[in-house]
């Protein structure tokens, strides 16, 4: 992050969050609500799986999937997501009070809520965390959350003020102040997001860096607490925590995890009933589409390839223009989605996901309005890539980073001789790396071509959009013109929602099409096995794919 970053985070209406897509539980699930949940255990533990390892359980030092998902079910904020993606009280009380001008918010905190160490939880723990998320020393992965929303955030994340300057403190021990830069309608489903959870700072402070790596270096103050952990295991437990507040609505007293990187063995595993519910892909997800334990559930993650542009601070094959657009025109998504993944994942043409937002005056879904861009052409393909042989003097050779499950290395293959095929003189090697080391060689942008994923965090485009601006991006993508218009978005337009959507489409348009700064392949889906008996999982949007506060598996 470099001096002058601009305020790129935004004032959203509430108009605009309103959004066609909103949380599930599985199609398996009772139909009952929060509320209504009654306090049966079962002691029958639920066999789930996850497709990596858990890179961190620091909250403020993550950003993968598995990650986020177990600390949203160990850990909890001041709010939380209900089945239908509205936010609600967790650890605070009720919603927030907030000013008349939108700048303060005053939330009081629940007086149960404990850690697991015994210590209650104050608005203190928020507080530390807040101002640990925001200092650039930290190199916390969601520090840019700061800018142009809390006071000071945007002069501490360019270095220019202390963190201890953050606009937020405990007016007591259970009740917390927020000073807003500007007003911030989205800002309250933020507080639902991980890296705004509480930490406790004596014991984070004790551990020091071993906070996080393992269940024996983590104090719970949610539903679960954590078990037989480390940052190398391919297995996990989370059972319940006794001193966690609504200790009798958690309906599982454990549930297990292990990661599961091969499709055959989580079929097989769910077919010897060693796995209650199974993510399937490829071959196995079209064989068990007539399977009454099947379901698709539709995501709001979209996955792309990124292109990064510099690489060891020299320029990369992605500079060149030609090479981008080549690549970008030759993918066959239709054929991606229907023959490798067929899970119900959609080609996607654009950035933004299909269902995921809507036009604050027609209600038109982004998608459908931003219409579809960089749609296959094999031949304008190649004409680029002629171009790019010209200018580059001779043959391409691209290097493609991949995870190594075997859902991203068949994509992976797929993309390779997709691009071979249909673009002679243009070669692909492809690299398969563990997730952590994946996300290690992307925030170091030492990669030429990656297969990425992002969800969104909040119900906005520019929830997607934001982090492709200059000073933000890890692949080197400048662009004046993006930048301008995300800026125009946050703050000219802040209280124009019409202008401020036609903005943020034509955003989209230059980082998709004029400057192919990145390639949208897919909108996902999540295909699955689910075992007759289990109840309660909830499937979200946008923060935490999955929290299991009410799930379980009847006996």
């Amino acid at each position: 992050m470099k001096k002058g970053l601009r305020r790129s985070l935004v004032l959203v209406t509430t108009i605009l969050l309103l959004s066609a897509c909103g949380g599930n539980t599985s199609k398996k699930a009772d139909g009952s609500q929060n509320g209504d949940r009654d306090s049966k255990k079962s002691a029958r533990v639920l066999n789930l799986m996850e497709a990596s390892e858990i890179g961190s359980m620091d909250t403020i030092f993550t950003q993968d999937e598995p990650s986020v998902n177990a600390q949203s079910n160990v850990f909890e904020g001041l709010y939380q997501l209900d089945g239908d993606d509205n936010v609600i009280p967790a650890v605070a009380k009720e919603m927030p009070e907030i000013s008349e001008d939108g700048k303060t918010y005053t939330i009081k905190l629940r007086e149960d809520a404990k850690w697991s160490n015994g210590d209650p939880v104050t608005a203190n723990d928020f507080v530390f965390a807040w101002k640990k998320m925001a200092d650039p020393k930290n190199q916390a992965n969601y520090f840019f959350l700061m800018d142009g929303t809390i006071f000071n955030g945007t002069e501490i994340v360019n270095e220019e003020k202390s963190a201890d300057e953050l606009g937020v403190k405990a007016l007591d021990d259970y009740t917390l102040e927020i000073q807003m830069e500007k007003p911030v309608t989205y800002f309250t489903s933020l507080l639902a997001f991980s890296p705004f959870f509480p930490q406790n700072e004596k014991f984070v402070t004790e551990k020091g860096k071993d906070y996080g790596t393992s269940s024996e270096n983590i104090v719970s103050n949610g539903p679960f607490l954590m078990e037989n952990w480390d940052q190398s295991s391919m297995s996990w437990d989370l059972v319940q925590n006794p001193d966690y507040y609504d200790a009798d609505k958690v309906k599982s007293e454990k549930i297990h995890f292990e990661v599961l990187k091969e499709t055959n063995t989580v079929f097989n595993l769910y077919e010897s009933g060693e796995l209650d519910v199974a993510i399937l892909t490829g071959d196995f997800a079209k064989q068990n589409k007539e399977n009454p334990d099947y379901e698709a559930i539709q995501r709001s993650k979209v996955y792309s390839l990124r292109m990064n542009q510099k690489r060891n601070d020299q320029p990369s094959i992605f500079a060149n223009e030609n090479v981008r657009k080549a690549v970008a025109f030759a993918l066959d998504k239709k054929s991606l989605v229907e023959n490798i993944l067929a899970d119900g994942s959609e080609d996607i043409y654009g950035y933004i996901p299909r269902n995921f937002v809507s036009n604050p005056e027609t209600g038109e879904d982004f998608r459908k309005e931003a219409g579809e861009l960089v749609k296959t052409d094999e031949k304008l393909a190649n004409e680029y890539l002629e171009k790019a042989k010209k200018e580059l003097n001779g043959d391409i050779t691209i290097e493609l980073l991949s995870k190594d499950g075997d859902g991203d290395k068949k994509v992976a293959e797929f993309i390779q001789g997709q691009l071979e095929k249909t673009l002679p003189g243009l070669k692909i090697n492809v690299k398969t790396v563990p997730l952590n080391n994946s996300i290690e060689l992307m925030k170091k942008g030492d990669y030429e071509l990656s297969i990425s994923m992002w969800g969104p965090d909040y119900q906005d485009p520019m929830s997607f959009l934001e982090n492709s601006v200059s000073t933000k991006n890890k692949t080197s993508y400048h662009s004046e013109k993006f930048d301008q218009l995300i800026d125009d978005a946050s703050n000219k337009y802040a209280n124009e929602p019409e202008k401020r959507w036609e903005t943020l489409i034509e955003a989209e348009k230059v980082l998709v099409e004029e400057d192919a700064a990145l390639i949208p392949l897919y909108q996902q889906a999540r295909g699955q096995l689910v075992r007759p008996g289990v109840e309660g999982i909830e499937y979200h949007n946008f923060g935490a794919t999955s929290t299991y506060k009410y799930a379980y598996i009847s006996e």
